[in-house]
């Protein structure tokens, strides 16, 4: 969830548009960098992380994770920002406990 909150801000979305099931390219990229994150970031299934994210199949997530994998080795951008996504996490995950 807080993932979700945190990628949306940098993305500048609302969580209902992540959420939603409409497929536009400025949604879709934001909404597989969650799903991502979520994966690396946590220890839940891939059905758990789909149901966080609308009762989205788990071959979605799986999906998403590998298009983000492929995407991290072309574009150094969107590297960057994820790399800044997950110390965004993590540093506020430790702020919470």
């Amino acid at each position: 969830d807080s993932i979700q909150t945190i990628v949306c801000k940098f993305f500048k979305i609302s969580k209902n548009e992540m959420l939603s099931p409409r497929r536009s390219r400025y949604l879709v990229r934001p909404r597989q960098t969650a799903i991502y994150l979520s994966k690396i970031l946590t220890s839940k299934s891939l059905p758990e992380i789909g149901r966080a994210f609308s009762n989205r199949d788990h071959t979605t997530v799986i999906h998403s994770v590998k298009t983000i994998e492929k995407l991290r080795k072309e574009d150094n951008e969107l590297n960057i920002n994820i790399d800044n996504l997950k110390n965004k996490i993590l540093y506020n995950q430790e702020n919470e406990i």
